[in-house]
């Protein structure tokens, strides 16, 4: 990179909760956030906002006339917002630019529309029907919130959407197009059709036991894949000496040629090149851990884990993947995962698989944590993130 981008404020809420000192004693807890909710008339495995994070999606709506008729996705985003710009002590006369993306953005209150326009005899919409569905209307919604005139806009990638904001967030930085930029993700996919659409695919976890979502299982033989909702926002802006949470030491990202568009090779080609990318841009030849993608499939663990075994070899480093825990978030499961390595940093300790899983490295010292995502598409990015 050319110059160093810092990161100086996040903010989350999920499953594991809203605030960095909740997060870090529910990973620390070495259990699962995810429960249990019916879906298409039966029970469900789910990383599921609980009561607190509920009643606080509550509360902001009731704030403003417009919250009303927003999805969660945007409502998600606007707290994670909003603790992060805090947290970096950011003001609204600041030149703040916002890119928070979204795999799928407004699903549930698309569906609802369109459920409501089928059952309709006169086929009318309301008006506020298209402008609060766009996947647009998650980072200009979180502008107004906030009160900055810069640029906002949002995108997806899949479930890569959260690092390449990041990767947007750096490139604008260094080209001086934004004095402070606001990345990260946001998904709210739980309902009945998108964990229909999961199960058609044949992924979705049938899980019985005290994890339902088993990513790097040792002896697993099934897919299991479960569905979570969450944002997590991080305050980008150049090092220039403040306080940070965490340095970007390097970026990568690649794609692949695919045979399927829901598939990743064998050998993920992508993540491999996206890893190898972002040591040369860190300087590096190693990392002590990797947030794995890992969303627990059985491809896609197994073609990650090949991917890292064949760049690293014997020092292979200490890995861990979010999502037995929260669930896989889609287009915010990357920032997610972001937001574990900076706490692992912070606390200089690093968080195991309550269960057993493949071999996974084990550094005496956490410097230096590489996070990947990946997505339909053969897309890839990876992260380095230290001290």
């Amino acid at each position: 990179m050319q110059e160093r981008v810092i990161i100086s404020g996040m903010g989350s809420i999920s499953s594991m909760g809203s605030n960095a000192a909740e997060v870090w004693k529910n990973y620390s807890a070495q259990t699962t956030r995810i429960t249990s909710c019916c879906f298409n008339d039966s029970n469900t495995a789910v990383g599921k906002l609980h009561l607190e994070e509920d009643k606080l999606i509550k509360e902001v709506r009731k704030e403003n006339l417009h919250f009303r008729r927003l999805d969660k996705t945007v409502l998600l985003s606007i707290i994670a917002a909003r603790q992060a710009v805090k947290q970096a002590n950011w003001k609204a006369e600041d030149n703040m630019s916002v890119n928070l993306g979204s795999s799928r953005g407004a699903t549930q209150l698309f569906e609802k529309y369109h459920k409501n326009f089928l059952e309709n005899e006169n086929k009318r919409l309301s008006p506020v029907v298209s402008p609060t569905t766009t996947l647009g209307n998650i980072s200009s919604w979180v502008a107004y919130d906030l009160g900055t005139k810069g640029a906002s806009f949002s995108h997806s990638i899949t479930c890569s959407t959260a690092l390449h904001s990041v990767l947007n967030g750096i490139a604008w930085l260094q080209a001086g197009m934004a004095d402070k930029f606001i990345t990260g993700g946001a998904e709210a996919p739980l309902s009945d059709f998108t964990i229909a659409q999961m199960r058609a695919l044949r992924i979705y976890s049938e899980e019985k036991g005290q994890f339902p979502s088993l990513p790097l299982e040792k002896n697993k033989t099934t897919n299991s894949l479960v569905l979570g909702e969450a944002a997590a926002a991080f305050c980008l802006e150049k090092d220039e000496g403040q306080q940070k949470l965490a340095t970007i030491q390097g970026i990568g990202f690649a794609t692949e040629l695919i045979e399927h568009n829901v598939s990743l090779s064998t050998e993920a080609k992508c993540l491999q090149d996206s890893m190898e990318k972002a040591l040369k841009n860190a300087n590096l030849t190693e990392v002590d851990s990797i947030i794995m993608h890992a969303p627990g499939t059985l491809k896609g663990d197994k073609s990650e884990y090949t991917a890292i075994n064949t760049l690293f070899g014997e020092k292979l480093p200490h890995l861990i993947s979010t999502k037995y825990t929260t669930g896989h978030t889609f287009g915010a499961s990357g920032a997610l995962s972001m937001e574990l390595a900076i706490l692992m940093l912070k606390h200089n300790k690093l968080i195991n698989f309550p269960y057993e899983s493949l071999p996974t490295g084990k550094p005496k010292e956490v410097k230096n944590i590489m996070i990947n995502a990946t997505g339909f598409g053969g897309n890839a990015v990876s992260i380095i993130l230290s001290k």
